[in-house]
């Protein structure tokens, strides 16, 4: 089960990076506002921030996969 999980944390941390770059090739975490307020942060805390938001949705969808994979029997009897 462990090596499941790696398998969904690592390609999520990669892809991260990637959106990040992706994103902020074409954003100014500077000129970025939320609901008409600017953000008072430092341009590295949004980069920062925004990582682990794109980490975090890529490894749900990740796990997701991993859960929806599962055959009934591993469902049901997780121990075995």
């Amino acid at each position: 089960m462990k090596q499941r999980w790696m398998g969904v944390a690592w390609p999520s941390f990669l892809m991260a990076g990637v959106m990040e770059l992706l994103v902020f090739a074409l954003v100014d975490p500077q000129s970025m506002s939320w609901f008409g307020q600017s953000f008072d942060m430092s341009r590295q805390a949004i980069y920062t921030i925004s990582f682990f938001v794109f980490w975090l949705v890529i490894s749900v969808a990740g796990a997701l996969t991993v859960i929806l994979s599962l055959s009934s029997t591993e469902v049901n009897n997780p121990g075995v």
